[in-house]
């Protein structure tokens, strides 16, 4: 009999490239969707609705794992505190409203599995290597992430094991965040932004979804395992390997710290900041990237 997992945020960037997976791999899987959408072979779509509490209970008490994704875009819209608040409730209430059922039909599962991301070390330059046991940050971001993954450690009592997958900046073709780069890039108008030192730690979609099947499979994963290669690359490496990779090498200045803190104001620390992180954890455990070096994924996404 199929193992069945519910997604929430299946049908995004990452929850559809983890739909496939699961079903290659001989998973039954469940997409929570706030429209009404035709089922596919060993994938059925369920219907909720956060802002109106509403969820189809029987999906979640049939499944065996639930995969939590769903999230507003961090970068989407300007940090106003309406927008911190819509980001954190997004991340955090359908934990809540997974663990109230799960509570009121004494349902236990084999796993839940959150995202999370690199930010709850903070928007912070600098050259330590952070790896899951350091101290998280007191920003916005670290703020954000804690949340989230406090709001997964409480279903601990209804779950054998909950992981907390800390992502870095997704890779896959067409989508993320190189959709937004690469139309600039492909008209050789790429620039380094600000002083191009802040790091990038990057995954790219494939080995992603292969940490959230690992997070299934392998009974000894449990708690924060960070989602990112452990390759120092920096803002302006991606930028001239990027170009690179596109035939040309960048010509234009840098792009000033100032005029983008004037553009997308506190938000800006997400392009403008960012810390080195170690993928030991979860290479110890077994798994293993096939995406490694920037240059290749990044071929193998345009």
């Amino acid at each position: 009999m199929k193992k069945k997992v519910l997604i929430t945020g299946g049908t995004g960037f990452v929850g559809r490239s983890l739909t496939q997976l699961l079903v290659e791999n001989g998973y039954e899987v469940s997409v929570l969707s706030r429209s009404k959408r035709e089922n596919k072979p060993s994938i059925s779509y369920c219907i909720w609705d956060i802002d109106k509490q509403i969820i189809d209970e029987q999906a979640v008490l049939e499944a065996d794992y639930i995969i939590h994704l769903a999230g507003e875009n961090i970068a989407g819209k300007q940090w106003t505190s309406q927008r911190k608040k819509a980001i954190i409730d997004s991340r955090v209430q359908p934990v809540q409203l997974i663990g109230s059922i799960l509570k009121k039909r004494n349902k236990k599962l084999e796993a839940f599995i959150s995202a999370s991301g690199v930010g709850v070390y903070g928007a912070v330059n600098g050259s330590e290597i952070c790896d899951e046991t350091i101290k998280l940050a007191d920003d916005f971001l670290g703020h954000t992430c804690q949340k989230w993954e406090d709001t997964a450690d409480s279903l601990s009592p209804f779950s054998n094991r909950i992981v907390k997958v800390r992502t870095g900046l997704v890779l896959g073709k067409n989508e993320g965040f190189l959709k937004k780069m690469l139309p600039v890039f492909k008209w050789r108008l790429g620039a380094v932004l600000g002083s191009g030192k802040q790091y990038m730690p990057w995954i790219h979609i494939d080995d992603l979804c292969g940490i959230y099947l690992e997070a299934i499979t392998n009974s000894e994963m449990d708690g924060a395992y960070n989602a990112a290669i452990n390759d120092n690359t920096t803002n302006m490496f991606f930028s001239i390997t990027l170009a690179k990779v596109l035939g040309y090498k960048i010509w234009l200045p840098n792009v000033p710290s100032f005029i983008l803190q004037l553009a997308m104001g506190e938000m800006s620390q997400i392009i403008l900041k960012g810390r080195r992180v170690s993928s030991d954890k979860i290479e110890n455990l077994g798994f293993h990237f096939q995406f490694k070096d920037l240059s290749l994924a990044l071929r193998q996404c345009i």
